[in-house]
């Protein structure tokens, strides 16, 4: 089982496939609660070069507050983080699947939850 959904944009700038993510997150339900440049964050603490990469910690609120009924804990796992990563025909955006990390849950109603949120990140990443 993979522990992603990914697309690739190609000939999309940085910035535009930014733009288009948070769109398509925002129009599925999701906030982004978090943002870390790694790029930046790599130039300031190690001095060294990489390619744009970014982090959105995605959140859907209604989902979240379900899971965390379910089980108190799982914030720890909260939220869903999507990468936009440079790569060489343009950017690749990844969202976690959340079925793949709640496997270490054993409790089946929160599988019936992450199965949900899965769903509409895919539909978010095809959208972008």
């Amino acid at each position: 089982m993979s522990y992603t959904i990914n697309r690739i944009l190609t000939g999309s700038t940085f910035d535009d496939a930014d733009a288009r993510t948070r769109a398509a997150l925002a129009q599925n339900g999701f906030g982004v609660l978090t943002e870390i440049d790694v790029k930046a964050t790599m130039k300031k603490k190690l001095d060294v070069d990489m390619k744009s990469y970014r982090i959105l910690g995605a959140c859907n609120p209604q989902m979240a507050f379900q899971a965390i009924g379910m089980e108190p804990r799982v914030g720890a796992m909260l939220p869903c983080n999507v990468i936009l990563r440079e790569v060489e025909n343009g950017v690749e955006v990844s969202a976690i699947d959340p079925e793949a990390s709640m496997q270490a849950i054993n409790n089946p109603d929160l599988h019936e939850v992450a199965g949900q949120v899965r769903d509409l990140l895919a539909k978010a990443v095809a959208a972008i």
